[in-house]
Formats: C-alpha cells, structure tokens, sequence
C-alpha cells in the first residue's frame, strides 16, 4: 500500500466518511492514482480524517488551490477527537528550530497535569513541502512537518494562511484554545487570530520591543547587543507588537568564539524561549496570564529588525571599526556572510574573498590597507581598519576556491603583498 501515500485527494474520495475502506479504496482506484489539478475546489472540512485511520503508517497529500493536507495517524485514533479535559492547542513553525520547539512542547504535553492546565497538540502548520535540491526532484516536508509525521499530528500546509478553506476547517473541525507560532513564515490574519478562545503566542528571539521584524539574532548579534534574550508574546495583526508574556536575558561571555554567532545564538535563544513557554503555558491555559493583563510594549523604545541584503555583506575597513566587522560576520554567519575585496601581489586584479573567521584584537596600531600575518606564527591575518583597529582573519575563502586557514593562505603568498581595495568596478566572478 506504499503507493497510497503519494495520492491527491479528490471530492469522490471525501464525500462519505462512513464508508467502508474498501469502498474508499475503489474510488481511489477508478480516481487514478494521482489527481493534483489546480482547478479542483475540494474543502479540506470534507476531508474525513478516518480515512487516515484506515491507512496506518501511511502519508496522505491533499491539493486544492492552496493547501495540502499530511497526516500520519494510528488505526484507532482520530486526530480531531477532543480527549476530555485537554485543551486543544495548534502549532505553528518551520525549520528546524522549530521542530525541536515542537518535540519538547509535545514531550511536555503527554506529562501529568491538573484539569484547567493539560493540553494535547491536535494539529501542526508548517509551510507547504519544498524541492530542497535540485530540479525534479520530490518535495520534501520542513523540519517541523518530519517531526510532526512522526509524532502521529495532523499536519496541515497552507501556501497562503487567508485560504478560505484552511480557515473554515481551523474553526469548524480543529477549533484550537490555543495556537503556539515558532519560526512559521507567513503573515497570520485577523480571522485566525480569532479562532484560538485563549489567542496565539509566540516566541521571539529578541528582547522586545528591540528587533521587532524578520531577523532579530542577526540584528542584534551585528549591532553588537550584549544581553541578548527572548520574548513569548501575543500576537496581534502588527508584527512582534502584542504584549509580553515573558521575557528572559542572556549574557554572550566571548565574542570571539564560534558560539556567539548567529548559527549558534539562534538555536540557543529559541531552547531558551520553548523553556520559557513551557514554564508559563499552565498559566496561560488557566486563564491566570491573559491577553488583557500581559505587559504592553513601549512603542518609543521599537527598533526594526529589517531583512537583510546580500549587499550589507562587504567588509569595509576604509570606513568601518573592527568592532563593526566583526559583530557583522557574527550576524550575518548563516546567510549572507561577509566578504572584501584583496590585491594579491602589486598591480593584479582585486580578488572577492569570503571571510570566514574573525577574531577581535583589544590592540590599536597606525591605520595601513596593507593585509599581514601577526608577529607569532599562531596569528592570523591581520586586517587594520581606518580608526587603527585590528580584526585578525582566521579562516577565508578566495572566489571560485575552497576555504582555507590563514597560515596556508600566508604560505602560499611566496612574498606577495596583499592589501585590500574598496569595491572595484571589474573583479574576478565568484
């Protein structure tokens, strides 16, 4: 039955969930095995979620004009069944911070509770499956969504959260109290927002109302902010603006080593924030914490965390401190990086050089475009900004080459110098 699980569903298919599965298993045979038009007008409240206890351990697809429909489910349970007592909640996310939110918050539901503070998640949101390689090759479930299947949750994919039809399934068959987001990715409208009795929260990587938008850590991390923290909030229409629930801080010890990068701070700041949730969700189911009691932002203190540009990405030193250089590779470690341009050798063309690693020097020297290696054969490369500052480089990466340390790229200068140039109008393609 392995070929089951690659199936679109069809109105035929979904009009009668009390029919046998065999009944069922006919239509699908006279439907064909794949019906995927964009035309069809199927509603998702149509779909009968015993037909997913009937196919245990196999995965359903469903299309319409926006939304496609995963679940993986035991024979005997019904994912929209209300277990008595447990308040209903959604969770919404994407990549892979996100998943691990979603582990623990389930880990934490099937945990005793009291009556008004359990919970069950009775269904999952995540961004519709994406090619992740190359062209033909099969769409593949976020993060979230692998978790989701294999914890046995209804997943749900919208391509556009005010579908119609997504909405009318949300408040006529799922019916949350609560919806959790982490990481989701799509703009959440006015008509969801009112579906949860108890609202929707969030938690963001930032410590609001400072980074407000989409790229708090890198933001914070580039301006060079020391406490970092989270924040689980409500959410409301305008984005990070709801009020605040909780919020925790955290000191970065050493800018200097890989940990206080963007890679690593991210993951950090959202286990940080899922604890947070955890420890404050009895509150929140209870009715103790409440939309109307938690902590209004101060709109004067707002600092936008605006999408970043493959442009911010260039290093210069002509122009920029040290400081500056560094807190932006640590921001901007995941994506886009950072780079610079360098003459090897007098007179040769200027060469695009992704720099990989920095380190931040306390010491100060008279300002020089000349690129060196530091006194000791442990040092790095040293780079000397305008104001005499100095970022040693560790690790780069010339263009169209591989990465390589400072002592190899020194080695192979065979007595070259190196100086770095502002951005050249010809240089050599990356």
């Amino acid at each position: 039955m392995k070929f089951l699980s690659l199936l679109y569903f069809h109105p035929i298919l979904t009009a009668h969930p009390v029919r046998s599965f065999h009944m069922r298993f006919a239509n699908i045979q006279r439907a064909g095995r794949y019906i995927s038009s964009r035309s069809a007008s199927t509603n998702l409240r149509d779909i009968p979620v015993s037909l997913s206890s009937s196919l245990p351990q196999c995965r359903q697809q469903y299309s319409s004009f926006s939304l496609r429909l995963f679940s993986t489910t035991n024979e005997d349970e019904d994912p929209t069944e209300r277990e008595a007592g447990k308040k209903r909640v959604v969770f919404l996310g994407t990549p892979e911070v996100a998943a691990t939110t979603l582990r623990e918050l389930h880990q934490d539901s099937i945990k005793p509770k009291n009556n008004n503070e359990s919970y069950e998640i009775v269904c999952v949101i995540t961004q519709p499956p994406k090619r992740r390689r190359r062209k033909g090759d099969k769409a593949e479930p976020s993060p979230v969504g692998r978790v989701a299947e294999e914890l046995g949750i209804l997943v749900l994919s919208p391509e556009k959260m005010k579908d119609s039809d997504f909405l009318d399934s949300l408040e006529q068959n799922i019916n949350p109290d609560l919806c959790i987001t982490a990481a989701y990715g799509q703009y959440l409208p006015k008509r969801f927002l009112a579906a949860p009795t108890l609202g929707t929260v969030n938690i963001h990587p930032s410590l609001l109302p400072r980074w407000r938008g989409a790229s708090p850590v890198q933001r914070s991390l580039e301006a060079g902010d020391n406490p970092v923290g989270v924040t689980v909030l409500y959410t409301v229409s305008k984005m990070d603006a709801g009020p605040i629930i909780a919020q925790k801080e955290e000191s970065i010890v050493d800018k200097n080593i890989e940990d206080a990068t963007a890679t690593k701070v991210l993951p950090w700041l959202f286990e940080i924030g899922t604890d947070l949730l955890i420890e404050k969700l009895p509150d929140i189911l209870s009715g103790a914490v409440k939309f109307d009691t938690a902590k209004i932002q101060d709109e004067s203190q707002v600092v936008q965390a605006a999408m970043i540009d493959s442009s911010e990405a260039e290093m210069k030193p002509w122009e920029e401190t040290a400081t500056t250089l560094h807190n932006r590779l640590n921001g901007f470690s995941m994506w886009p990086g950072c780079f610079m341009y360098l003459e090897v050798g007098k007179g040769t063309k200027p060469v695009k050089f992704k720099i990989l690693k920095t380190r931040l020097l306390e010491e100060k020297t008279e300002g020089t475009d000349i690129v060196e290696a530091g006194p000791s054969k442990k040092d790095g490369l040293r780079l000397v900004c305008f104001d005499g500052s100095i970022l040693e480089i560790n690790s780069l990466q010339p263009a169209t080459k591989k990465p390589i340390d400072s002592l190899s790229f020194v080695n192979g200068l065979q007595g070259r110098t190196v100086r770095y140039v502002k951005t050249p109008e010809e240089v050599v393609a990356v």
